[in-house]
């Protein structure tokens, strides 16, 4: 028998990934507002939050849905994005992933260039992953602390205009996480808007609100109105 340990290796495997568009009822070109979803969710729950945003009728709606599925206790499909094991090359696998989604989804429906990100939770960081890595014009993110990759400014792209939620009640995004991520991107020349509510980790009509009129300054800077 024998003593020696067993080594450990890594091989490039290919997967599908699946994701969500709601396209708007009016005729195109629509602005871009592609979401991730938190830990043990799925696209569809980002896909019916996106959808509770006011205004959000006319954006084009695309939820992501993460690599790595599991079942709940009650049966559920939901999904992960990531864990610490391999984490260097999940993140590449998911920037590549978010890549081919939008380049899907800009040639199946007439996209217009103004492109957001959200994230929600876990979300929050791959929504920080594509904004410095695909060029955006706004991100927002509820509840979800900036990842250490993006503050050491892996990314080849400025980070857009942002708007960070938390609720008064989140326990797991704390208000010490969001003075140390307002810190660390004010460091990074980030132009950050803040929505505390009253709430726990999860999306309130509050939030929605302030997402809807960030969404709106968003569309109106792109196009040179006020």
């Amino acid at each position: 028998m024998s003593d020696a340990e067993p080594s450990l290796a890594t091989i490039e495997a290919r997967t599908h990934g699946r994701y969500l568009v709601r396209p708007p009822r009016t005729p195109g070109p629509w602005p871009l507002l592609v979401g991730f979803h938190g830990y043990a969710e799925a696209a569809s729950d980002h896909m019916e939050a996106l959808q509770t945003i006011p205004g959000a009728d006319q954006w084009l709606l695309v939820s992501v849905q993460a690599l790595h599925p599991f079942y709940t206790r009650k049966d559920r499909v939901v999904a992960s994005w990531m864990t610490r094991d391999d984490r260097e090359l999940a993140i590449g696998d998911n920037v590549d992933y978010v890549g081919r989604v939008l380049a899907r989804v800009r040639a199946d429906y007439p996209a217009s260039p103004t492109l957001v990100f959200s994230g929600f939770s876990q979300g929050g960081a791959m929504a920080y992953r594509a904004a410095v890595n695909y060029p955006a014009n706004g991100l927002i993110v509820l509840a979800a602390d900036v990842p250490p990759d993006i503050v050491e400014r892996r990314g080849a792209v400025p980070l857009p205009a942002m708007l960070l939620g938390r609720g008064t009640r989140d326990d797991w995004y704390t208000e010490e996480k969001l003075a140390g991520d307002r810190a660390a991107l004010a460091r990074l020349d980030a132009r950050v808007e803040v929505c505390v509510f009253d709430g726990g980790h999860e999306w309130t009509d509050a939030f929605r609100a302030a997402a809807a009129a960030f969404l709106h300054r968003v569309s109106q800077e792109k196009h040179g109105r006020s």
